[in-house]
């Protein structure tokens, strides 16, 4: 997840371009950069690191320019460094990019074939390779790179927002969107461009957001859109009326719902360039595994504290039942305190949203001194458990402000999903058939979760305000929807301040019915599962003790109908990744039943985003 900001018109470039980057570091904060026109034609400047870094890189020297691009980096293909950072720049032609080029190999062995000669290890790149290439050398017009730029995007699989600019186009910028959101500004005499509404509402409120497939040229004359084949488009201006403290929440109330609502970008974006579906194949960004060690493991051990504790615990069922090797979750802060037995022969895999949860990083470091492989699931780049493990697989969240936890764990759990087939590709324990279908399933979670919000969301805010004042609740699941009622009563007890327990549903009778009453909400997680019948018992057994039961279930269960005051009703993709499905819905019930208490839902009491001392 990358922020682009574009400039052109009066006033100078630079500053509007950095203050647009400031406004989107949310969106991504390794590397930095910009362009500008005229009158070098072209000047680029970048660096590894924030935005700071790249305000003091430039500081003594301002260019008297009045066009530009501009782009903060959340790296995806190459490390974090300064030529790897945006923009890019083949010949007069730069390019700033977010998204993903799926067909990146692909394109760059054409390219280095046909004598391209690549500066960066990144995919986006691509895009200023091949639009030197369709130009040819020549100083196009306006309308003539417009074209080239249109040309070219066929060739792409993937997503983008793509920004150009020609260093003989001192009056024109050129932008596309597919799949990555890109955003237009019209003001007095002057047009801008970004990714995100926050980095231009200081200089403009009229904005045209861009649809899938729209290209734009940008002129001091004016605006034209077309869609991929060239035919002319009118998109509406908007007039944006937030203020700006809410502006940076995307027009939420809080920083926690607008991540539950990006959910859907943020496990595309964890998907992006890692699956094959023709081959049934998963890759990284770099070798997680290298070849042999899978040989010599004997078990499986993850580590982690918290929600991420949870998105293992999720996982680790799949991770025995598919993989067929023994695997336990361990609570990293009490994990290094009791001897464990730890060797050559132990997989680490260690879960941390922002790669520096100290009792993790210990646990990863003991891990290491026993001679264990270790892996790193984690959100930020170049954080300490990152640079502890042996690997790291990245999730692609992006940033999360809101100190309770959402996107990065639905990330998580798909970024394990995929961790265990690409475990599988070196000890074959999977036939093809469920490979392809695995991998299916995944790619079609971000628009399930996109319509799951759209669909339910209403529903919880009103089911909400029938179980705010409740004293206590239980929450309970059987198989892998155990780990689900954890997650979903942390939330709860982490921004309401609802005392909230989770059990085994199995568990109910040894100790936790003795709580149960007309005052004591018990919410079930009992979807496809082939130990559904026994949590329909389990119910009935609430039912009989006069416990209210709020039921998460799939859409038309009458069986569940029968025995439950409240449903969740939430579609299966497969039985194989419906835990994704089933976080949201937990989220946004945590979430309306505090925003009815009026807790301070972003940043709840005695709690911090990222715990970094014992």
């Amino acid at each position: 997840m990358c922020g682009i900001v574009g400039y052109l018109g009066h006033r100078l470039a630079v500053d509007v371009l950095i203050e647009g980057l400031k406004r989107l570091e949310y969106r991504g904060y390794d590397s930095a950069g910009i362009a500008v026109l005229d009158p070098e034609p072209v000047t680029v400047f970048r660096c590894k690191g924030r935005i700071a870094d790249l305000e003091a890189k430039i500081a003594g020297d301002r260019p008297d320019a009045h066009a530009g691009l501009g782009h903060t980096r959340w790296a995806t293909h190459g490390r974090p460094s300064e030529e790897n950072a945006h923009p890019h720049r083949v010949e007069h032609t730069v390019v700033v990019h977010n998204g993903i080029i799926e067909n990146h190999l692909e394109l760059r062995q054409q390219l280095i074939a046909d004598g391209a000669t690549f500066s960066s290890e990144t995919d986006s790149e691509i895009f200023a390779h091949l639009i030197a290439r369709e130009l040819s050398g020549n100083d196009p017009s306006p309308e003539q790179l417009f074209e080239a730029v249109r040309n070219i995007l066929p060739r792409v699989d993937g997503s983008y927002a793509l920004g150009v600019l020609h260093g003989s186009c001192p009056g024109a910028l050129v932008f596309a969107r597919h799949g990555s959101p890109l955003i237009l500004g019209i003001g007095e005499g002057e047009l801008f461009a970004a990714s995100d509404i926050p980095a231009i509402l200081n200089y403009t409120r009229e904005m045209v957001i861009l649809e899938d497939g729209d290209i734009a040229l940008l002129q001091h004359d004016g605006l034209t859109i077309t869609d991929g084949d060239g035919a002319a488009v009118t998109r509406k201006p908007l007039r944006i009326a937030w203020d700006p403290v809410l502006a940076e929440k995307g027009g939420y109330p809080h920083f926690m719902l607008k991540e539950i609502h990006e959910q859907p970008r943020a496990i595309s974006d964890t998907l992006a360039g890692r699956v094959a579906l023709d081959r049934g194949e998963v890759f990284f960004e770099s070798d997680l595994i290298p070849s042999g060690i899978l040989d010599n493991v004997r078990q499986v051990v993850m580590v982690a504290c918290g929600t991420s504790f949870h998105a293992g615990l999720t996982a680790a069922y799949e991770f025995e039942r598919h993989l067929r090797v023994p695997t336990r979750v361990e609570f990293a802060s009490e994990y290094r305190y009791r001897e464990p037995i730890i060797d050559e022969h132990t997989l680490v895999v260690a879960i941390s949203q922002s790669g520096e949860t100290a009792d993790t990083l210990a646990a990863v470091e003991l891990a290491r001194s026993r001679g264990a492989y270790v892996v790193a699931v984690c959100n930020v780049l170049e954080s300490s458990i990152a640079r502890a493990a042996h690997a790291v697989a990245y999730t692609h969240a992006g940033p999360e402000i809101s100190v309770a936890s959402t996107k990065a764990f639905v990330t998580q759990l798909v970024t394990l999903h995929l961790l265990l087939l690409y475990l599988d590709q070196q000890v074959h324990r999977l036939d093809g058939a469920l490979r392809r279908r695995w991998l299916t399933a995944l790619s079609h979670l971000p628009t399930a979760v996109a319509e799951l919000i759209e669909d339910c969301e209403p529903v919880i805010k009103r089911m909400a305000r029938r179980y705010a004042h409740a004293r206590d609740m239980l929450y309970l699941g059987r198989d892998v929807h155990y780990p689900l009622a954890m997650e979903g009563a942390l939330k709860l007890k982490e921004i309401s301040y609802m005392h909230a327990e989770a059990y085994p549903a199995g568990e109910m009778k040894h100790g936790p019915i003795a709580l149960v009453d007309a005052d004591v909400p018990v919410l079930f997680v009992v979807h496809d599962s082939p130990v559904r019948s026994k949590v329909i018992a389990n119910i009935e057994e609430i039912r009989a003790r006069e416990g209210r039961v709020i039921a998460l279930t799939l859409p038309g269960d009458e069986e569940v109908a029968e025995v439950a005051d409240d449903r969740i009703e939430v579609p299966s993709v497969d039985p194989l990744v419906d835990a994704v499905l089933l976080a949201v819905p937990l989220q946004l019930f945590a979430y309306y039943v505090a925003v009815h208490l009026g807790t301070d839902v972003d940043q709840p009491r005695n709690l911090a985003k990222s715990v970094t001392v014992e």
